[in-house]
């Protein structure tokens, strides 16, 4: 059975000091409130990792994620953080490809195939966001960008490399523009999705993926967001800043 993961980002926010007073309420709530199996991924900015991994330890069910690595393994990159560090922090997962790294920062697929690629080999799990923008969705040119981000960023996987993956489903168009995703046109694309991992691996592969929902998730929309059949969770911002909005989206999986 796929994991259920609720992974929150929080961007460019919090000092130190307010990251670790935040993660603290998380994983005392989650402790004490969660009792299902699920998965709590925290993607902090990277002065956070190494002591929320420590107030992390001995607890299965919270994780903690970067929020993006070099696609280099070392060298004269003023300014970057190389898997590696990443991992030496005590952090499993890294997210790559954000809707917000594409656009501000000019990440294309060919980018994030070889930061997947990095993150892979230094033991980190890929959070690989995919997504269309106001302008492709209005087009109908969804499905096809969505598919051409899979098979340009992902498709050159191996079996065993890719069941290493969660991938992040961001309806971009509906981020920060008015416009609502509906569960149905969520779960219609989370379908897409494992439809096009089970044709480039197999079925079984498909079905113990790992696919969240990225665009503006909360403790009202999750309930019937994590119903469908598709959706194993969400890649939550804004909510996530707040730890008992987080933690109500986290206890929908109870």
């Amino acid at each position: 059975m796929r994991k259920k993961i609720v992974a929150g980002n929080w961007k460019m926010n919090l000092d130190y000091n307010e990251g670790l007073a935040l993660f603290s309420e998380v994983v005392n709530m989650v402790k004490d409130e969660i009792t299902g199996s699920q998965i709590t991924v925290v993607c902090s900015p990277y002065i956070h990792l190494h002591s929320l991994a420590q107030l992390a330890k001995g607890y299965d069910k919270v994780a903690i994620g970067a929020q993006n690595a070099h696609q280099n393994e070392s060298g004269a990159y003023t300014g970057e953080i190389s898997a590696k560090m990443v991992r030496s922090t005590g952090a499993e997962y890294v997210i790559l490809g954000h809707s917000e790294r594409r656009q501000y920062f000019g990440e294309d697929n060919q980018l994030l195939a070889a930061k997947t690629d990095t993150a892979l080999k230094n033991g980190l799990k890929p959070i690989f966001c995919i997504g269309e923008t106001l302008e492709e969705r209005e087009a109908d040119q969804h499905f096809d960008v969505i598919k051409t981000q899979l098979k340009e960023g992902l498709g050159h996987l191996s079996t065993e490399q890719f069941e290493q993956v969660v991938i992040a489903y961001e309806p971009v168009w509906a981020i920060g523009t008015g416009k609502t995703a509906s569960a149905e046109q969520a779960q219609e694309i989370h379908a897409f999705i494992r439809n096009e991992i089970a044709e480039a691996y197999n079925q079984e592969v498909a079905d113990n993926t790992t696919i969240l929902y990225g665009g503006s998730c909360n403790p009202k929309n999750a309930p019937e967001l994590f119903a469908q059949a598709d959706i194993d969770g969400g890649l939550i911002g804004g909510a996530s800043l707040k730890s008992r909005d987080f933690t109500d989206i986290v206890k929908v999986f109870n």
